[in-house]
């Protein structure tokens, strides 16, 4: 019979007591690879894959917990499309391009490990991540395998514990009736009096190369499961539509190892940001840009809570001194013109207010801000801008350049703000239980 093992992990750096912030991959020679299965062909949403979630591309959150976690000698993603094999590598992962026999609308999951572990022989223990996974974290990760590699099992999959009655189905007409299939009526359990029913959330599986090739098992031999809290299982083919998955993203997702920054600071480009981009002249040579309320209520946001916003023109682009002059008074900014690399201008003004960059957000559009979009501790571009700066930039907006984009960057800055005071108090919390 194979074994099964309760493992409850709901707060990174819990592991068994131990830190996990600190673990690494326990010494030896087995090699473990992740493997993200990725195919181009999704029925439902086109490119689903490589489609933003809350300013990352979907594959881009599991491929970050997993290169994150330091436990896997290699990280893959599996695909038969040049644009997901294209995201896969810059966020830091290697590619299997699939072969067409495994590719098809017909083709198990099972069959493409099997072809990538015959083109890999290193690999010893293999990790099935699903890309529909974004709240996954790298502690998830660490714990799982953690069971592998010390504890000696041979396959570890995620569960999520479900407090869900179930009934029997029936065909209607048949003149069947339906009976209950996990609880008795009579003694209906109250929520807290009944520990519920663990489901495969499908997050990751863990299994030992010889228990896929020999056997054809993802899930067998001396077996355990990982319980992860309902709020990191999402499962965006199952449980739940975009906008909604964005919101759980964005309060349970894993944005990188680096704390969630507090933002004093922020610089937003005017064109192309701020506005369309576009400038219109009058007939009697006047300059008028259009703004959107959205935005002017996001820079207010901002500004209410005491973070600085200081707006930027262009040299290669300006503005007339009387429009800019009126961009300070709408928004209660001061408007800067930078040059042509932007950061030789800005350096000064974040020294002179005793900032390091980690305490800026910058919100660009183009080529010449991509050093300033890497440097910022948050930075973001809009929905239309070009790759290069794209792939600068932590979070990509949905909304374009003049049509919310840059409200919807200040409501991103001041979560992760909100994010930043509950981590420094539960860091207070622990410090004083010790």
């Amino acid at each position: 019979m194979s074994a099964r093992k309760r493992v409850v992990h709901g707060a990174e750096g819990l592991l068994d007591g131990l830190p996990a912030c600190k673990q690494g991959r326990p010494v030896g020679k087995r090699h473990v690879a992740a493997l993200v299965l990725a195919r181009g062909g999704s029925k439902g949403i086109p490119l689903k894959n490589i489609k933003m979630l809350a300013g990352v591309p979907l594959i881009g959150w599991v491929v970050r917990a997993a290169l994150d976690s330091e436990m896997f000698d290699s990280v893959w993603v599996s695909t038969d499309h040049a644009d997901i094999e294209k995201v896969a590598k810059t966020w830091g992962a290697k590619v299997h391009r699939r072969s067409a026999q495994v590719s098809r609308d017909t083709s198990t999951s099972l069959e493409t490990i099997q072809e990538f572990l015959r083109l890999n022989p290193e690999v010893d223990v293999l990790c099935n991540i699903q890309a529909t996974s974004p709240c996954l974290h790298p502690f998830h990760l660490k714990g799982a395998l953690k069971m592998i590699l010390e504890d000696g099992f041979d396959s570890v999959f995620a569960v999520v514990r479900r407090h869900q009655f179930r009934w029997q189905e029936f065909k209607k007409g048949s003149g069947e009736i339906t009976k209950p299939l996990n609880l008795d009526p009579l003694n209906r359990p109250r929520r807290q009096d009944w520990d519920g029913e663990l489901c495969e959330n499908g997050s990751f599986y863990f299994t030992t190369t010889d228990l896929i090739m020999k056997e054809g098992l993802l899930q067998g031999g001396k077996v355990a499961y990982y319980e992860m809290l309902p709020e990191y299982s999402v499962d965006i083919d199952v449980d739940i539509d975009w906008p909604v998955a964005e919101q759980r993203v964005l309060r349970y997702g894993y944005f990188g190892r680096a704390t969630p920054e507090v933002v004093r600071l922020m610089f937003c480009n005017v064109s192309g940001c701020l506005t369309e981009g576009r400038i219109f002249l009058t007939a009697s040579g006047e300059e008028m840009v259009s703004l959107n309320t959205r935005d002017t209520m996001g820079i207010r946001m901002l500004q209410k809570e005491e973070v600085e916003v200081v707006l930027l023109t262009s040299s290669q682009d300006p503005v007339v001194q009387s429009l800019a002059d009126k961009l300070a008074e709408r928004t209660g900014c001061q408007v800067v013109q930078v040059g042509e690399e932007p950061l030789d201008d800005l350096k000064t003004m974040v020294e002179k207010r005793n900032l390091q960059w980690k305490d800026v957000a910058y919100m660009g559009t183009d080529k010449p801000d991509v050093n300033c979009l890497n440097l910022a501790g948050l930075s973001a571009v809009p929905g239309d801008a070009p790759v290069v700066a794209i792939n600068a930039a932590k979070y990509t907006c949905r909304s374009l350049g003049g049509k919310g984009a840059m409200r919807e960057f200040a409501e991103h800055i001041l979560l992760q703000k909100q994010k930043a005071k509950s981590q420094m108090k539960q860091d207070r919390i622990d410090s004083c239980s010790h």
